[in-house]
């Protein structure tokens, strides 16, 4: 049995998942920001909810990555930020 082989995502699978990453991240940041009002910045819902929001940036940055190598000589710059 061969190993899996993936197959990359194309441009527009990367732009359209780039922009529902970018349109989370920034309603997440929202919400953060309504629950540290409410609870502050030492609670700990606000700091799981901080923890959220900071993988997702990790994430889109390994996407931003992960998009420069599955589409060599296109410019990928700005995908998921």
């Amino acid at each position: 049995m061969r190993p899996h082989t993936p197959v990359p995502l194309t441009l527009e699978e990367h732009r359209e998942m780039g922009r529902e990453l970018q349109a989370a991240h920034a309603r997440l940041k929202e919400l953060y920001k309504v629950v540290v009002d409410i609870y502050g910045p030492n609670n700990h819902a606000s700091f799981t909810f901080l923890r959220i929001v900071e993988n997702l940036d990790r994430l889109c940055q390994d996407l931003q990555a992960q998009a420069a190598i599955d589409l060599p000589g296109f410019s990928v710059d700005g995908l998921y930020r």
